[in-house]
């Protein structure tokens, strides 16, 4: 299956549409976050993701490290995203203004002395399209952009940063940018919603621009957050953009590393596994041991289990009202003090005796999970933020309810959704602003169905039937964020999927693997699915519940 990109212009939550803002100047040839040589970019996830390339020329499926990323909430592509692009833009302005450094010669900001760098900026702006522009307001794009300008990046920003850094910065009327010093920026002035211009290459556009004293430009970067924490950049000239992703040049290397068991569909998948006797987990885990270590992967692996141990031991210890207006009340801790005082009081002998108890603590699992996302905490992106509880809630169930469960079978389970999740990464999207919730929570549920089957011991036909069924029975689901924040129904939706995915992944274990529709045509259908749904029904807030609710 060749995946066939979805055309933006069904995506736009209005016909308005801008064209694609270019550089001004050219990108550095050495930064910690500088788009490599044509040959690795075109093999970065975020290129692929795109749909940049073709699937069938990537050398190597999407890698663990891709899928599953540790980042704050609430959004893989509003918050995430966003944050890492702020970041480029701050090391190439900097890099800009520094002496010596890669400032254009000529031009009203041009400084006279030769070498001098160009001069430091007296204003930033920060333009926000489409989705962007329509919900970051509830998805915390502006504080992420914000965040990403002074050098944070979401896998290690303090939570103090999060919910005071945007406050401070418009009492001082400044920002500290990083590496350029403190510039004159008022974010609510100088942060723009545009949500009814969507920029040609996709829904999620973002520009940021720098300027010196007389007005005139210094820089000006525009960027995509496809989805997943993934960025490209537009590094083109006027009238030629040229979208680029923006990746270290160790994980591009690490991509451009060809694959012993490259697949772009489940039915290359189940040929591999068939031919080489390997299980889906034992594929995906020769992948990535061709492209790094033994220790750096089971290293990755046990980090990711233990960031979602702790945010679901946070979220079950956290009360309170969730940020945002919607006054929504945290209900993990008081649900997990239930479910205690059950399995020790009076009624344990009842709950022992319920064969549903474990759902119970599946959706507390789910729930914990995301509403530390909504709080804006730090959480694992499988594969988005806005779907984090699903796979963690799984997880946490293999490890907690099936006997038997071990590390080895938890790392397999991360594995085998690896896979999964690639499949629908690279062949449809996961991007609620591109196809739906069915992309985000149908997606997670999908990946957690096959990981449960893999750990469960399920033959590869079985984890691949899992996954199917989870998928199945999400297509059609909307985006619809009420006031655009991943809170309703968001959290609750992440519990009811969680459940979901165990039940596919018993339904798959009680037959052979053997189904009439297989999971490449339901991640077609999904895809499909995705290109024709109304834009109002696409991380917009503008139908559904976003509007009903209100209403009501």
């Amino acid at each position: 299956m060749t995946r066939r990109s979805l055309p933006t212009s069904t995506h736009a939550p209005d016909s308005a549409a801008g064209s694609a803002t270019t550089a001004v100047t050219e990108a550095p040839a050495a930064r910690e976050t500088a788009l490599v040589s044509a040959a690795l970019d075109s093999a970065t996830p975020a290129a692929l993701l795109a749909g940049a390339i073709d699937v069938e020329q990537a050398p190597r499926p999407l890698s663990v490290f891709d899928l599953m990323r540790i980042g704050i909430g609430p959004s893989s592509s509003h918050t995430v995203g966003p944050m890492r692009a702020g970041r480029a833009f701050s090391r190439e302005l900097a890099d800009a203004v520094r002496p010596g450094g890669a400032g254009a010669s000529d031009g009203e900001c041009a400084s006279p002395v030769p070498g001098a760098g160009l001069p430091q900026p007296t204003r930033v702006t920060v333009e926000l399209y489409g989705s962007l522009g329509a919900t970051g307001r509830g998805h915390a794009t502006d504080r992420a952009a914000v965040m990403g300008l002074a050098g944070y990046e979401p896998e290690t920003v303090p939570a103090v940063v999060c919910e005071s850094l945007m406050e401070e910065v418009e009492a001082a009327g400044e920002l500290v940018v990083d590496g350029v010093g403190p510039v004159p920026f008022s974010p609510s002035a100088d942060i723009h919603f545009l949500p009814g211009r969507v920029l040609p290459y996709h829904v999620n556009g973002m520009t940021l621009t720098a300027y010196c004293a007389s007005g005139a430009e210094i820089l000006r970067r525009t960027y995509y957050s496809v989805g997943g924490g993934f960025v490209m950049e537009d590094v083109g000239t006027p009238g030629a953009p040229s979208i680029q992703a923006l990746a270290t040049a160790s994980a591009s290397q690490a991509h451009a590393t060809p694959a012993p068991f490259a697949f772009t569909t489940s039915a290359a998948m189940l040929a591999i596994c068939e031919r080489e006797g390997l299980s889906v987990s034992d594929v995906v885990l020769a992948n990535e041991l061709s492209a790094r270590s033994r220790e750096e992967v089971i290293a990755y692996l046990d980090r990711l289990r233990a960031t979602m141990r702790a945010c679901i031991e946070a979220g079950m210890n956290a009360e309170g009202i969730l940020p945002g207006g919607l006054g929504v009340r945290r209900r993990a801790k008081a649900l997990h003090e239930r479910l205690r005082a059950q399995s020790t009081g009076p009624a344990a002998a009842f709950t022992m005796a319920d064969p549903l108890r474990g759902m119970d603590w599946v959706d507390l699992f789910a729930l914990a999970v995301n509403e530390e996302n909504a709080a804006g905490r730090r959480v694992v992106t499988a594969p988005t933020n806005g779907a984090a509880g699903i796979v963690p809630a799984v997880l946490a169930y293999y490890e907690r309810f099936i006997p038997g469960a071990d590390d080895d079978g938890a790392r397999r389970f991360l594995l085998a959704a690896t896979a999964v999740g690639g499949l629908i990464k690279t062949n449809a999207s996961i991007a609620g602003a591109e196809v739906g919730c069915q992309g985000e929570v149908g997606s997670a549920s999908s990946m957690a169905a096959a990981g449960l089957a893999e750990a469960l011991g399920g033959t590869p036909a079985q984890v691949e039937n899992a996954a199917e069924i989870a998928m199945e029975h999400n297509l059609g689901l909307t985006c619809d964020p009420v006031g655009g924040l991943v809170q309703i129904p968001c959290i609750e939706r992440n519990a009811v999927a969680a459940v979901k995915a165990i039940n596919a992944a018993r339904m798959a274990l009680w037959g052979e693997g053997r189904h009439t529709v297989s999971l490449d045509t339901v991640i077609e259908t999904m895809r499909q699915t995705g290109e024709d749904m109304l834009a109002k029904y696409k991380e917009t807030s503008r139908g559904g519940l976003a509007v009903n609710v209100v209403e009501c």
